[in-house]
């Protein structure tokens, strides 16, 4: 046990002497912290609040109630499950409870800036029991919406995913929506890497033209390692049972008890998202991530984005995990990533990906990232 205590001091005390811009990664408060470190983790409460199949869960229906209801407020949906482990497992929720074996998904390409979970031919869940058609972007790394609704047409999928992991642009929502009607299709956005940012309203919301939202809770929203289906007006009005699918797919479907720990620590970081102080928060992101591309393409980078809070820089061809090495050897930690098109394969990528939430939560602003580019870029250089 002294050696785990002792492994972990040391990995705190690493996190807060480097540079931390995986745009995936971010700082929780002390708040969320002390829920996930609670008595919560004793408890075993199979079911939903109100159905549960264990006696003695009479407080943790308050605490997913609360946890519910205050994600609802701030995501703007009509219902709200928060017991998905995480991301992953959220949208296989949706797969599961949407679709049969086989039917066809579209997703964007994860060469392009996609998901795995996003119907990543052959090695994933998605890929390997569903037919996957994916996506893919200009040479610009941008989505072109014409391009793709003559797709969509084309292939008539069940199933849409609208999310990223490595998109720097904003996403246009009313497009996809359009889209995926065109065609009777299942809209999902996934929306784990924006959701700080969408609840912070600098990046516009789903909710008015997708059927659910996927969504982890850490990343720009700086909550615990979890993850929430929301289901909206418009998925109800397409199917009436939506809510019992989803709810179902998720448990008994996919998981068995939901770890209440975690459960509070979202309701502690839904409410801390929603205030000024968090909106001021998520502008600063944007703020700093267009300071830091600027300051690469200042040096005669290639920077791709950012509308957003990531971005991703071409390093030469097939250097993006090198970059990466000596990148973290300098205290800035980074992780390699292809670029659009990416000719030398995502082994070993000739990019890296950047994002601000996380040095932005630890007080950075735009000069900070001004001169973190000049760094950067020299090294890069090297």
């Amino acid at each position: 046990m002294d050696k785990i205590f002792n492994l972990i001091k040391q990995e705190e005390r690493y996190q807060n002497s480097t540079i931390r811009l995986i745009p995936s990664e971010n700082f929780t408060s002390e708040a969320v912290k002390k829920c996930l470190a609670s008595d919560l983790t004793n408890k075993y409460a199979e079911g939903y609040p109100g159905k549960r199949y264990y006696q003695g869960n009479k407080i943790v229906d308050e605490i997913e109630n609360l946890a519910i209801e205050r994600g609802k407020k701030i995501f703007g949906v009509e219902h709200l499950n928060v017991q998905p482990y995480s991301g992953s497992p959220a949208n296989s929720a949706v797969l599961m409870a949407l679709l049969e074996p086989g039917d066809k998904i579209c997703g964007m390409k994860l060469s392009a800036g996609g998901h795995l979970t996003h119907g990543h031919p052959k090695i994933t869940f998605s890929g390997k029991y569903f037919e996957s058609v994916q996506y893919d972007v200009n040479e610009e790394g941008r989505i072109n919406y014409e391009e793709l609704a003559n797709f969509v047409k084309k292939e008539k999928p069940k199933l849409i995913f609208a999310g990223t992991t490595a998109y720097p642009w904003i996403l246009d929502w009313k497009k996809f929506g359009e889209i995926a009607d065109s065609v009777g299709a299942w809209l999902v956005a996934d929306i784990s890497h924006i959701a700080g940012l969408i609840v912070g309203e600098v990046h516009p919301s789903p909710v008015d033209y997708v059927h659910i939202i996927t969504s982890t809770t850490h990343k720009s929203l700086r909550g615990p390692r979890g993850a929430i289906i929301g289901v909206t007006k418009k998925g109800i009005e397409k199917d009436i049972d939506l809510v019992k699918k989803i709810d179902r797919a998720v448990f008994p479907g996919l998981q068995g008890g939901p770890h209440m720990n975690n459960i509070a620590a979202m309701a502690v970081a839904f409410e801390e998202a929603n205030g000024e102080e968090f909106r001021k928060y998520a502008q600063q992101i944007i703020v700093n991530a267009k300071a830091l591309a600027e300051s690469l393409k200042s040096k005669g980078l290639k920077v791709f984005g950012t509308e957003n809070h990531l971005m991703v820089v071409d390093c030469g061809m097939g250097r993006g995990k090198e970059v990466a090495i000596k990148l973290e050897e300098n205290g800035i930690i980074v992780n390699a990533n292809t670029i659009p098109h990416d000719e030398a394969g995502p082994l070993k990528p000739s990019g890296i990906r950047l994002g601000t939430p996380a040095m932005t939560t630890k007080g950075y602003v735009e000069r900070d990232f001004e001169a973190l580019g000049v760094k950067i870029a020299e090294l890069i250089k090297e």
